[in-house]
């Protein structure tokens, strides 16, 4: 069964879980882009508890299709981002595996959000070691799918249907577990940095 999902900004942890069992991702690139969700928004386990990090973008109004939106070069977002990903992780046991990897990605300017994201996801896919394929779907090509086909999880792209999520993420280190206990369904950065390749352990069993 493939995995369908909007294309998120360094997803949330159930999404790899799903991703796990999984033949392939599907993504919907053209559902109107819709404001905080983790369309543009992460959620990482900072010093003083979870910090959301939302890329600006350029949209109509709710009317443009996903793989249409641009991301907006305003505000330094880029610095401030990659500033409070290393402040959280860098005493995480893999960042300074990793650090180059993730810095690549606030150095240059992508010009659309759905790029940025799906090229994110595979360089995390890589450092995982999660070989799956990605295929960018049309509207009409995804009503050619059927429920016996397809694990439909767009809806988890709302913070508040994730918090609802099913998806029972197994526990694994966290740098700051002991201040704020185990913090589940953050953005999949917070898996790698902390378990690097042996994250693939914890999506294992985080989707029986």
């Amino acid at each position: 069964m493939e995995l369908l999902s909007h294309p998120l900004y360094m997803a949330p942890v159930a999404l790899y879980a799903k991703l796990y069992s999984a033949t392939g991702l599907l993504i919907d690139g053209d559902t109107p882009f819709v404001k905080q969700t983790f369309r543009n928004r992460c959620v990482i386990a900072a010093e003083n508890g979870p910090l959301s990090l939302n890329i600006p973008v350029v949209h109509d109004g709710g009317r443009t299709a996903m793989r249409n939106v641009r991301i907006s070069e305003h505000g330094n977002w880029r610095r401030q981002h990659w500033n409070a990903i290393v402040s959280a992780y860098r005493n995480s046991p893999f960042f300074d595996y990793y650090a180059d990897d993730f810095a690549y990605f606030y150095e240059e300017h992508d010009g659309f959000l759905m790029d940025f994201n799906l090229r994110l996801h595979s360089t995390v896919c890589e450092l995982l070691g999660l070989d799956r394929e990605i295929r960018i779907l049309t509207a009409e090509e995804i009503k050619e799918h059927t429920a016996a086909d397809v694990c439909d999880m767009r809806h988890i792209a709302e913070p508040k249907a994730l918090a609802a999520c099913t998806v029972n993420t197994q526990p694994y280190y966290q740098v700051f577990a002991q201040r704020h206990g185990f913090q589940p369904n953050l953005s999949i950065a917070d898996l790698l940095f902390n378990m690097g390749p042996e994250g693939l352990i914890t999506l294992r069993g985080s989707c029986l």
